[in-house]
């Protein structure tokens, strides 16, 4: 058999989304994905999934519509002449008729006379599965806040409390401090993938600037750091890498374009299932003045 032919053609990336919700402890939404999930089983992550045509219009909407169907938060607002949200019971079911395809989103939003907030969506950072894995993603990450109201459910639209979907996609889903959640993945109590590790490391040294943290967050998001698309590439320095470990370089390294000296790079050490029980984010700049304009030359 030719080189050619045994050469497997790289998966094309699906266009995803993903919803990092805010609440007004500075925790975030995390849900552990199902161990029998074809992606990502038995993993954290922030709500998320495919583009679908026939429900999205936007990735924004796919962001929002995979919150609602894994962890039961609605992020839409009344429209028109609705006088209320539909209460829980009718949430609940239309949560499963979404999930299961047997409703539309958007019929389902237009039968109560909801808007989908998408512009309460900030982009935070766009990542593309690296070119050796089976299957891939292009999974553009926004953050938004739950307004800090006491129920969820007061003023022009509702913020149901977090529940799982009944293990469909989801087995749990919970506020976690990013202290906490990279506390708990260092003990090995939970299993991070490197895009949530680097937007939850990001918030975590945010907030430990003491600067008020929502202002920061949207001062990231309208920069250079929420356009960032983020291609990683597996690098092998010269001196090597003991078994276990992977170099994963991130755009602006000094390695894919970037000055002398720069590190935009994660260290990824997995066990012997392949699972992740270490990362660490080699990141020696200013993410507010340093960042370079995103690079438009990102290949899938």
């Amino acid at each position: 058999m030719s080189t050619a032919a045994a050469t497997k053609p790289v998966a094309v990336p699906r266009p995803s989304a993903s919803l990092v919700v805010l609440n007004p402890r500075n925790e975030i939404l995390f849900v552990q994905r199902n161990p029998e999930a074809r992606s990502f089983g038995g993993v954290h992550v922030f709500p998320g999934g495919n583009f679908d045509k026939a429900h999205d219009d936007s990735l924004a909407d796919t962001a929002i519509r995979e919150t609602f169907e894994e962890a039961g938060l609605l992020f839409a607002s009344r429209s028109g002449s609705a006088a209320a949200f539909p209460d829980n019971a009718t949430l609940d079911e239309a949560r499963k008729a979404i999930h299961a395809n047997q409703t539309p989103w958007k019929e389902f939003l237009g039968k109560y006379q909801l808007k989908a907030d998408t512009a309460a969506l900030l982009p935070f950072t766009q990542w593309i599965t690296p070119k050796f894995a089976t299957r891939r993603f292009q999974t553009q990450f926004f953050i938004t806040f739950l307004d800090p109201s006491a129920d969820f459910s007061s003023g022009h639209k509702e913020e149901r409390l977090p529940t799982p979907d009944g293990g469909l996609e989801v087995l749990s889903a919970r506020f976690l401090h990013p202290d906490d959640a990279l506390s708990m993945f260092a003990a090995r109590e939970i299993t991070l993938m490197p895009p949530q590790f680097y937007i939850i490391r990001t918030l975590a040294d945010v907030i430990a600037s003491g600067r008020p943290l929502r202002d920061q967050v949207e001062r990231l998001a309208r920069g250079a750091f929420g356009k960032q698309v983020i291609n990683p590439a597996r690098f092998v320095p010269p001196e090597g890498l003991e078994k276990g470990v992977t170099v994963l370089t991130y755009e602006g390294d000094e390695t894919r374009g970037g000055p002398k000296g720069r590190l935009h790079r994660a260290v990824v050490k997995m066990d012997k299932a392949g699972v992740t029980t270490e990362l660490r984010l080699l990141r020696n700049f200013d993410i507010f003045t340093d960042l370079d304009a995103p690079s438009t030359s990102s290949k899938l």
